[in-house]
């Protein structure tokens, strides 16, 4: 397990160096979090190696994210002030996504019927 959350940590720690190297507007732990899933899907990294880790992490997820809703809370102001536009942009987003996650659903359906 300690070798699991090493692995994690260490690509995190990549991911936040590379976005404040070159001042990439994607935080640092989506790269990380790239750049981990590159390594298990070409198997640089065992998935036996980091699964225990990554198990207890998820299972024991809600307690993470108290800290960002703290944060959330302390910005409740200005949360109140903008919730119109909160609102429009979180509808029209929700139903952006919608379209084109049904869109790329189609089309492979469409590629898996061509190939049946």
């Amino acid at each position: 397990m300690i070798q699991g959350l090493t692995i994690i940590f260490l690509f995190l720690f990549i991911g936040d160096t590379i976005s404040n190297l070159f001042k990439i507007p994607i935080p640092g732990n989506v790269i990380g979090m790239i750049l981990l899933t590159g390594a298990l899907k070409f198997e640089i990294i065992k998935l036996k190696n980091v699964k225990p880790a990554a198990d207890i992490l998820v299972k024991n997820m809600a307690f993470l994210f108290i800290p960002p809703g703290v944060g959330i809370m302390i910005y409740f102001d200005l949360i109140k002030k903008e919730l119109i536009p909160i609102i429009v942009s979180y509808f029209f987003s929700t139903l952006a996504v919608l379209f084109v996650v049904g869109k790329i659903q189609q089309a492979l359906d469409k590629k898996n019927e061509k190939s049946n």
